[in-house]
């Protein structure tokens, strides 16, 4: 049994509900306006990891400065660490535990589109929401995925510039962020791997992420590095 199994629910309410949806709409808007639902419900999640991340940022001058004080002394050092963060009433891993609690929301996205179900064959310009790109064959049907990787394509070079800007900003570079901003092309190899329907939602939830991560780290705020592959 996979291991995902485990979101077998979750998956069946999800599909009942565009079920339902393209009852009055056709299934690939369905898809993105649960797509979209589904993100707008996690939003607060996402301000609160947008807080979190602010509230490093703002502490990182300092944590560089105990990390250069301490440089031979790990465990002073930790100590060091603890009392500031005490002080500052921040928390180490701020922001973190409101991207972990996403993750099994976007595992059920993941799994109803690209297991197999009635939703998968419908179709998108005429395409089955359910066909891989291996398996297209016609002009019609490759425009359909051009447009779709040209898209994640397009978001994720938003995310690239983002991601070098964030990364030269940083007052001590780290290790690997040079490649760091590169991940933000993931999603685009991803989608070759999956049907239309995971790719269309990959392409709505990539343009939801890059919107949002514009207006909460409007300002010249700080830009997480690492989250701008997702």
């Amino acid at each position: 049994m996979s291991v995902l199994a485990v979101l077998d629910p979750a998956v069946a309410a999800a599909h009942a509900v565009v079920s339902v949806l393209t009852h009055v709409l056709p299934a690939a808007l369905a898809i993105v306006l649960f797509t979209v639902a589904v993100r707008l419900a996690l939003h607060p999640l996402a301000r609160a990891a947008a807080r979190g991340e602010k509230a490093r940022a703002v502490l990182a001058p300092k944590v560089a400065a105990l990390n250069k004080k301490y440089e031979n002394r790990p465990e002073k050092l930790r100590e060091a660490l603890a009392e500031m963060y005490r002080k500052e009433q921040v928390s180490p891993f701020a922001g973190c535990l409101p991207v972990l609690v996403q993750i099994p929301f976007f595992s059920v996205m993941y799994r109803l589109f690209t297991t197999p179900n009635d939703l998968l064959d419908h179709t998108l310009f005429g395409v089955p929401l359910g066909l891989h790109v291996s398996g297209a064959h016609g002009a019609g049907q490759f425009v359909v995925f051009g447009l779709l990787y040209a898209g994640m394509a397009a978001v994720g070079f938003v995310n690239f510039r983002r991601a070098r800007r964030a990364a030269a900003a940083q007052p001590t570079p780290q290790p690997g962020a040079g490649l760091l901003p590169y991940l933000s092309f993931g999603s685009v190899l991803f989608a070759l791997l999956v049907p239309v329907a995971a790719a269309l939602y990959l392409l709505t939830t990539s343009v939801w992420s890059a919107s949002e991560r514009a207006w909460l780290y409007r300002g010249g705020a700080p830009v997480p590095v690492a989250a701008l592959a997702g």
